[in-house]
């Protein structure tokens, strides 16, 4: 073995799929590394539900046994990967982060169609990751799992509601997690957490269960670079016949077309979108050089506007309304046991009429309709992920922002959960704290490959470069 043990657990998939090709080091000794970290990144962020060792290492053993034969089940086979817990995952409960959903009574025996991609594609499952209840936030802390901290510093916030997943890629606990976006929940703590992760095109990722939230969420990558998002994405948006909404199957793959040029491109940069937005100096600084590395390899850039005005009201329409669907079953008792603030927007939520849900899906389709129109002018529209850093754990909002809920300081996310386009964040900074930032490529729809494709041109560049988290301190006994 060539790779030191305690570096397995730093690899891309890329890089460890090629290692076992090779003989480097195999699935076991991956899923041994990145299982001690998972314990280790647990201690100190909380970024598991659950933690399946056993499972792991059996799984690992048979993907070893694949690659020494010359015939590995897919292009992730021996690679660790974590879930959300808000997936289907064969033999293990989804508990949704809610002390309403019990574990027993149930078969927990249907993998969600990503899962059951992964799963056949060889992939070793190391867990179940930290959401909010239901996912309704844009933080991660459940009533029943408490709070999930930020790998750079476990006070502040992992973002949400992928905190868990973001956590755990960043701390090296798996190269791969599997999260959903409804309002930027991938992308948020992808920023918070200095990784990768990309909310594609809706429809293009299949899901199952369908979400309460409707085709506000999506499914999608959480991963180290660009490349290993176009890797997963050539696993996971496989077609599955119990998603209904599912797009066609891509004619080709997302790996072949990350090295197509970006010379050419017509790009815009909007640091506010136009919009009355307090951008910390230190994004807007960090996002700058994003936009300066597309020109200097090629892209047109201007800096413009796409001259949309702010949908949060009617996001907050459709997404009260989903929250207010989830909790319709539970009696009085079982509300009580809610994170306040779902209780609060599920008030809300139930209080709204078809014609108020009917008013924001205009409302929406006229949003989207603006930036269809945008797009023919620009490939790229580009924008700071999150206007800030990450704030205090286990704080719906920054303290002394005025904000009342999480949508207040992500007005660069939920927009394009609207417009069902390809949203991709990627680190390009920290700040004076040391917390990372994060730029947002934003596609037209269907144009996934092209948000993947200059992403991973920028990580060639050396554009997402920035210091590592500390290192989980490993539990004793590993």
């Amino acid at each position: 073995m060539t790779t030191e043990p305690t570096r397995l657990a730093d690899l891309t998939a890329t890089r460890l799929t090629a290692g076992y090709a090779a003989g480097e080091f195999s699935p076991v000794e991956v899923a041994s590394a990145v299982l001690a970290r998972a314990e280790a990144a647990q201690a100190r962020t909380n970024a598991f539900v659950r933690i399946d060792s056993e499972e792991a290492l059996a799984a690992a053993g048979e993907s070893a046994r694949r690659w020494r034969a010359g015939r590995p089940a897919g292009p992730v086979d021996g690679v660790p990967v974590t879930v959300k817990d808000l997936l289907l995952t064969r033999g293990t409960p989804t508990l949704r982060g809610s002390r309403t959903v019990r574990a027993e009574g149930a078969a927990w025996d249907e993998d969600a169609p990503a899962v059951a991609r992964l799963r056949a594609a060889g992939a070793v499952f190391l867990g179940k990751t930290t959401t909010p209840e239901f996912g309704w936030k844009g933080v991660t802390d459940s009533p029943r799992y408490g709070v999930t901290g930020n790998p750079y510093d476990p006070g502040r916030t992992s973002g949400g509601s992928s905190g868990g997943g973001a956590a755990a890629v960043a701390l090296g606990a798996g190269p791969l997690a599997l999260g959903t976006d409804g309002g930027g929940s991938v992308r948020i703590p992808a920023s918070f957490c200095g990784i990768f992760a990309l909310k594609g095109t809706y429809g293009r990722v299949p899901l199952y269960p369908a979400s309460p939230f409707g085709t506000l969420s999506h499914v999608g990558p959480m991963t180290r670079d660009a490349a290993d998002a176009a890797l997963m994405m050539d696993v996971i948006t496989g077609p599955d016949w119990r998603d209904w909404t599912q797009l066609a199957p891509e004619t080709g793959s997302f790996r072949a077309a990350l090295t197509g040029p970006v010379a050419g491109l017509r790009v815009a940069y909007s640091p506010s979108l136009g919009w009355d937005v307090p951008v910390a100096p230190e994004v807007a600084a960090a996002v700058r050089t994003v936009v300066d590395r597309l020109a200097a390899l090629g892209a047109h850039v201007e800096e413009t506007d796409p001259g949309i005005e702010d949908p949060v009201a009617a996001f907050h329409t459709l997404w009260f309304s989903g929250a207010a669907r989830v909790v319709q079953h539970l009696g009085d008792a079982e509300r009580a046991l809610l994170d306040p603030g779902l209780r609060e927007i599920c008030e809300q939520g139930a209080r709204l009429g078809a014609l108020d849900y009917l008013a924001a899906v205009e409302v929406r389709a006229a949003l989207g309709r603006a930036m269809g129109r945008f797009h023919r002018t620009y490939d790229l529209l580009v924008t700071p992920t999150e206007p800030i850093t990450a704030f205090a754990a286990g704080a719906e909002v920054p303290a002394g922002s005025g904000y009342t809920r999480w949508t207040g300081w992500t007005p660069f996310t939920y927009p394009f959960n609207m417009t069902q386009q390809p949203a991709a964040t990627l680190p390009c900074g920290v700040d004076g704290a040391g917390l990372p930032i994060g730029a947002q490529l934003i596609g037209a729809r269907h144009a996934d490959a092209l948000v993947l494709r200059v992403a991973h041109a920028l990580y060639e560049a050396g554009a997402a470069e920035i210091p590592a988290p500390p290192a989980p301190a490993t539990p004793a006994g590993r």
